[in-house]
C-alpha cells in the first residue's frame, strides 16, 4: 500500500486527504504540526508528504528542508492558500516535487498523487 503522511495544521484537509485518498487505496496518516511530522520522519520516511506552506509553529519551506536532508527519496507536495509565484519557485527549487493551491478539489489532490507515484 503507498503511503502519504499529511501534514496541516487544518483539520479540514487533513480530513479531506483522508477522505479522498484512502478509498483509492493509499494509506495516509496526519499531523498537524511541522515539529509533530519531522518527529515522526525520525522513526519511518514516507515515499509521499502532502505539506502545507504556512504553519503556525514552523513553516513549510522549513520543514521541507529537514524532509530533504532526512528523506532523500520522498516527495514533497506543497499546499497552500496563500500561492506565490515567488513561494512556489523557491519550493521547486528546494526540492518539492509540485504546489497545489487551496482549495483543492479532490480530483485536483488525486491527480497530484497518482503523478507523484507516476500513475499517471
Amino acid at each position: 500500500m503507498k503511503k502519504v503522511l499529511v501534514i496541516d495544521d487544518e483539520d479540514i484537509i487533513r480530513i479531506s486527504c483522508e477522505r479522498t485518498l484512502v478509498p483509492q487505496g493509499y494509506n495516509v496518516v496526519t499531523i498537524s504540526s511541522g515539529k509533530e511530522g519531522l518527529e515522526l520522519l525520525e522513526k519511518e520516511c514516507f515515499p509521499l508528504i502532502l505539506l502545507d506552506l504556512k504553519m503556525p509553529d514552523m513553516d513549510g519551506i522549513e520543514v521541507l528542508m529537514e524532509i530533504k536532508k532526512r528523506c532523500l527519496d520522498t516527495k514533497v507536495i506543497m499546499i497552500t492558500g496563500y500561492s506565490t509565484v515567488e513561494i512556489a519557485v523557491k519550493a521547486l527549487k528546494l526540492g518539492a516535487f509540485n504546489y497545489i493551491e487551496k482549495p483543492f478539489s479532490p480530483d485536483a489532490l488525486l491527480d497530484a498523487v497518482r503523478e507523484a507515484f507516476g500513475e499517471t
